[in-house]
């Protein structure tokens, strides 16, 4: 086919898929071509990230689509000056400029006219000149078309390897004018650097530089990536056959060449192999495991820190010795009508004689009863204790629960971006327990911390569900410390009376022995709807939540109810039933938005925070909702937990909506209402903790929608995966 040139005005974009690139937008054309009743045209193809009012040339060709008619396939794009007054003032207005909405770029085109683009180029102090502009504005203006300058040189270099808008900001904002030599002297840096890069992007880019499939650095990198890899995946470290035969499928390489790499890499410190015992039936005694240096010393550290512990003799709970137990649980009876069981008794005795102690069981097995009783003790001998959390809602459920202040892991210790943690080995906090809730989600490298901000003669509470899903960060550490030999470990079994009228928590407790939950539907809080289709259950799903739930039991369908999917794909994976569920309850039409790295951000829509973000001082998990989008000073507003945080469009890769989310995400949060979608599309994810898990997140209500099926498959499935981690072996081993 003969290529063509295409010009005109981006009007809107249909479709923009962040991963590849892929793009379907309408076209106002500068000049006259066969077009749809509202004189635009649809153009596909794999492009960077457009914005409406942006003026294009296009180059590709003409194609016919059996559904969607004539189209034009765009093989390459370039961004130009608008040609027309109107395309100036819908280009400089589109959100370009930080500081330049609507109104604004309306007066600087009315006033300098066809100049406009030349001025800011040349002389921008001159949008001084213009009425209602001001010092303040044409500062802003002045700084933001700097930028956008440098940005644009940094996204005419990155665009071949087909990075994003959105991206190449964030390069720029990383690396500075110093971007494009940073890239060209290490691509692969960005995937270690760059939140939203991954190593396939640096691969490409390092490819297209010149970068030989063999080249030694090409190898090395791609092997340091496998190990974040299976570090992002919840391993410690990886065994040197699995570690090497990641990186070989990721580069497309011989073993043999990674094999070489590996042992570079040590030499070189930037990873640590040491010999493991192998936890494979069948395997050699010992195996070779590859850690990255963080992963490496958290580990031994944490091990050591333990060890000191529960080996030195001082205590700064002494005062517990010659408490009078029975008088103690006799006066808790009387005064707050708590009645403890001796497994219950144990574990209170054990949080202030033990230096480490573990309190574990499933849902209304007493934890939190057990918990206050704890606090009681250490208040009856004027104890200094702390409560924490890894997550800021799992503090505040702690802090509900006990009537105490609770904080984040991350709060209590202090830590700030550019210092680190303010608690530490040389500075330990000044309490005689810390304990740490919803313990099934710390990490080594967070747990670590947690030790070193403790001094030998302080002690250690971990209150968790051992039989939840494992953290989402590495390691797995609440079942690690429990199948050491060096701490006590209460697990509470018995479900108390109140808590065995909940249908909910009966059928956690069958999950997780094995047995298929009661799905008669004769309760009042659990609930199975059946689905066989995908698409069928996703409709389903948006019914339930948008409908039958709000109208039966009179929850809010944003603010009360959260879907809680086992897979991302699939129709009723939590990609889809986001779309799904954004069109449902928040449509278009009525409310700002804007799109954003291939997702539209609407005035109202629910959202979650995917990592750290210690500036914001919000987490990993934190969910809100868009008050506002200013277009003039391209933020994004979010309403959290009742306080303010305001997002740069180029942190928006930092949000996803959450009208679904995963259940590994929806750990340390209770919800009045869930709804978990259950099909055999999902049958990879479907094990007996991730169904539990999303069980044992709601408070009211649980909705299953499929089929018993599936139901069954994740109940059968008890074959947790195994993380490898060394932390067991180093303490039993006192390694």
């Amino acid at each position: 086919m003969q290529q063509e040139t295409l010009e005109g005005v981006i009007e809107r974009i249909t479709y923009y898929s962040e991963e590849s690139g892929y793009t379907v937008l309408r076209l106002r054309p500068d000049k006259p071509y066969r077009a749809s009743s509202d004189g635009l045209l649809t153009v596909v193809g794999t492009l960077p990230e457009l914005q409406p009012g942006e003026s294009v040339r296009l180059t590709g060709v003409w194609t016919s689509h059996r559904e969607h008619g004539r189209q034009f396939r765009a093989e390459s794009v370039e961004q130009m000056a608008p040609a027309t007054l109107e395309g100036l003032r819908r280009y400089l207005g589109s959100g370009l400029i930080k500081g330049v909405g609507t109104k604004t770029a309306n007066r600087i085109v009315d006033y300098f006219g066809m100049k406009t683009l030349d001025i800011l180029e040349h002389a921008p102090d001159r949008m001084r000149d213009v009425p209602g502009v001001g010092n303040y504005r044409t500062n802003l203006i002045i700084k933001a078309w700097a930028e956008q300058q440098k940005i644009k040189e940094v996204m005419l270099f990155l665009q071949s390897h087909r990075v994003s808008t959105t991206l190449a900001v964030k390069i720029y904002k990383h690396y500075g004018d110093q971007a494009i030599d940073q890239v060209l002297s290490d691509p692969y840096r960005l995937a270690r650097d760059i939140q939203g890069i991954g190593f396939k992007t640096a691969d490409q880019i390092a490819r297209n530089l010149g970068l030989p499939l063999d080249s030694p650095e090409r190898i090395a990198a791609g092997t340091v990536f496998a190990l974040y890899t299976l570090n992002d995946e919840g391993h410690v470290y990886a065994p040197r056959p699995v570690a090497v035969q990641m990186a070989a499928e990721l580069l497309g390489v011989p073993a043999e060449l990674c094999e070489a790499a590996v042992d570079h890499l040590q030499r070189s410190e930037q990873i640590v192999v040491e010999e493991l015992p192998s936890e494979q039936e069948g395997q050699p005694e010992k195996i070779e495991g590859l850690y990255l240096p963080p992963m490496y010393y958290s580990e031994k550290g944490a091990a050591r820190r333990m060890l000191n512990m529960t080996a030195s003799a001082s205590s700064r709970l002494l005062a517990a010795r010659s408490l009078d137990w029975q008088t103690f649980f006799a006066r808790l009876a009387e005064e707050d009508n708590v009645l403890l069981t001796d497994q219950q008794k144990e574990a209170v005795r054990a949080a202030l004689t033990h230096k480490i102690s573990v309190l574990t069981g499933g849902p209304g097995t007493g934890k939190t009863t057990t918990l206050r009783a704890v606090i009681r003790a250490l208040e009856s001998i004027r104890g200094r204790y702390a409560l924490a959390s890894p997550t800021g809602r799992a503090a505040k459920r702690l802090a509900e629960a006990t009537g105490r202040r609770a904080q984040t892991i991350h709060r209590l210790l202090g830590f700030s971006p550019n210092e680190g943690f303010a608690f530490n080995e040389h500075a330990p906090l000044d309490v005689d327990l810390l304990v740490v809730d919803e313990a099934s989600m710390l990490d080594l490298v967070l747990f670590y911390n947690v030790l070193k901000a403790l001094a030998p003669e302080t002690h250690l509470m971990l209150v968790g569900d051992a039989d939840q899903l494992p953290s989402v960060g590495a390691g797995d550490v609440l079942r690690d410390v429990i199948r050491c030999e060096k701490v006590h470990v209460t697990r509470l079994a018995a479900i108390f009376r109140q808590a065995e009228d909940s249908l909910i928590i009966r059928n956690a407790h069958r999950v997780n022995q094995g047995q298929m939950p009661d799905l008669t539907n004769q309760g009042t809080d659990f609930f199975l709807f059946t689905a066989e289709d995908p698409d069928e259950a996703a409709d389903l799903v948006v019914d339930v939540v948008q409908n039958r739930i709000p109208r039966r039991f009179g929850l809010h369908p944003l603010d009360d109810v959260q879907v809680l999917a086992p897979m991302y794909r699939g129709s009723v994976g939590v990609q889809s039933l986001n779309e799904r569920l954004q069109n449902a309850l928040n449509p278009a039409g009525r409310l700002a938005e804007r799109r954003i790295g291939g997702r539209i951000f609407r005035v109202g829509d629910k959202v979650m925070q995917t990592r750290n973000n210690y500036d914001k001082d919000v987490y990993n998990g934190d969910i809100g909702r868009i008050h506002s989008i200013d277009f003039t000073e391209q933020l994004i507003r979010l309403s959290i937990d009742g306080r303010f945080v305001d997002y740069d469009w180029s942190d928006a890769d930092e949000l996803v909506h959450a009208y679904a989310v995963s259940v590994h995400r929806s750990q340390g949060t209770e919800y009045p209402a869930v709804v978990i979608p259950m099909v055999s599309q999902h049958f990879m994810m479907l094990q007996r903790n991730l169904l539990y898990t999303a069980i044992t997140r709601a408070k009211k209500l649980v909705v299953l929608v499929g089929t018993r099926k599936a139901i069954g498959m994740a109940v059968r499935n008890d074959k947790v995966t195994r993380r490898y981690s060394g932390l067991t072996w180093r303490l039993n081993e006192r390694l």
